[in-house]
């Protein structure tokens, strides 16, 4: 349900692309803002794996340096029927982890000091398999997709707003009223529907990774922990990338769950306890 969930939701943001793109610019001008947004985000796809990877400051560790980690990794990547990915340690107390890279063979899966820490084995292995998931089902380019469609929703909203849409709509008596809503709306609506993706993506990780692991609960405690570790030490993390950890790395709620990257840890783990015949 949830990967279709998504596929419904990818066909809204385009839908609303298409819809935005012929009330503002036409074919030409909807052409241009997916152009620029196009070329806005490939090179964030591509070189995906070490942007982020250096916003963090994370360090690559070798088998030799963490032999147990490693092998605990190796083990579920075979699991998983996927390539080792490359191991990052980030110097944070806060308990979080990400995977990035733009494919299976370009993988990296990065976790802080602070879940070393807190988890115990069988709770680690159930966020590596997580991540391990993301990268199985390739979310950094369902992501990159769904951020794509949605700035050149932005950029037509402004280009709207600059040149006033279509001389035709202008014309027919578009207001710059109108033309203020729509620089507003459409955005936050494309937003909307990219946070609405990006916990969908969440469901299908946890579940991909609790059958590479084969033990849901190994996950759902590891949830249950990191829900109260994330509260007790937050990170600074960027907004840009908080979609890519395992648990939002900052405090929110209200209003703020419409536009949350994460679906309810409570959630989450409601679903898998029930994966797990709870």
């Amino acid at each position: 349900m949830n990967q279709l969930k998504t596929v419904v939701l990818l066909g809204l943001l385009g839908g609303l692309f298409i819809l935005i793109g012929a009330m503002i610019g036409g074919k030409n001008g909807a052409l241009l803002a997916l152009g620029f947004a196009v070329l806005m985000n490939v090179g964030s796809y591509w070189f995906s794996d070490k942007i982020v990877l250096r916003m963090y400051n994370a360090q690559e560790v070798t088998e030799a340096e963490l032999p147990d980690l490693y092998r605990l990794v190796r083990q579920l990547t075979q699991q998983a029927g996927l390539p080792m990915p490359k191991l990052y340690i980030i110097p944070d107390d806060s308990p979080n982890a990400f995977a990035t890279g733009r494919n299976p063979n370009h993988a990296a899966v990065a976790v802080t000091e602070g879940i070393l820490k807190l988890l115990s084995w069988e709770e680690l292995a159930g966020v590596i398999a997580h991540e391990l998931g993301h990268v199985k089902n390739r979310d950094i380019l369902i992501q990159t997709i769904a951020a794509t469609i949605g700035a050149a929703i932005t950029y037509l909203a402004q280009f709207g707003f600059l040149f006033g849409g279509r001389s035709d709509d202008r014309e027919g008596g578009g207001s710059i009223v109108g033309m203020i809503l729509m620089m507003i709306l459409a955005p936050l609506a494309a937003a909307i529907i990219q946070m609405a993706i990006s916990r969908s993506r969440e469901y299908i990780a946890d579940e991909t990774g609790a059958h590479i692991c084969g033990h849901p609960m190994w996950l759902a405690g590891a949830l249950d922990k990191l829900r109260r570790g994330v509260d007790a030490v937050p990170m600074q993390a960027e907004q840009a990338t908080a979609h890519m950890f395992i648990v939002k790395p900052f405090a929110g709620g209200g209003l703020a769950n419409l536009f949350s990257t994460h679906p309810p840890i409570e959630e989450r783990i409601e679903r898998l306890e029930h994966m797990a015949g709870h």
